[in-house]
């Protein structure tokens, strides 16, 4: 029963749609409400905003390695033998 007392397989698309960002957020398994066993547009809008909030996590900030990483790297081939220094390069040029 939802919050009203009614039964959620006579749940209206609006009622169902209303309680959403509640679902969401409490991460429940949503294959389980009763509205979306009956009602194939609310079931599609759900697996559209699942997909969404998956993609989402994707677009998380990722973190550039601190300075001391890249000194570390720069020492490291620095320290190589027979490394030649950046922007120098050994290979014949193409119009030779």
């Amino acid at each position: 029963m939802t919050d009203t007392g009614r039964p959620e397989i006579n749940m209206t698309c609006a009622e169902f749609q209303e309680r959403l960002p509640e679902l969401f957020e409490t991460q429940k398994d949503l294959s389980a409400e009763e509205h979306l066993k009956t009602c194939e547009n609310c079931a599609a809008l759900v697996r559209d905003l699942e997909y969404i909030a998956q993609q989402a996590k994707l677009l998380l900030p990722i973190h550039d390695p601190s300075p001391t990483v890249w000194d570390n790297i720069r020492t490291a081939i620095r320290s190589e033998p027979g490394k030649e220094s950046p922007g120098r390069s050994s290979a014949p040029s193409a119009g030779r």
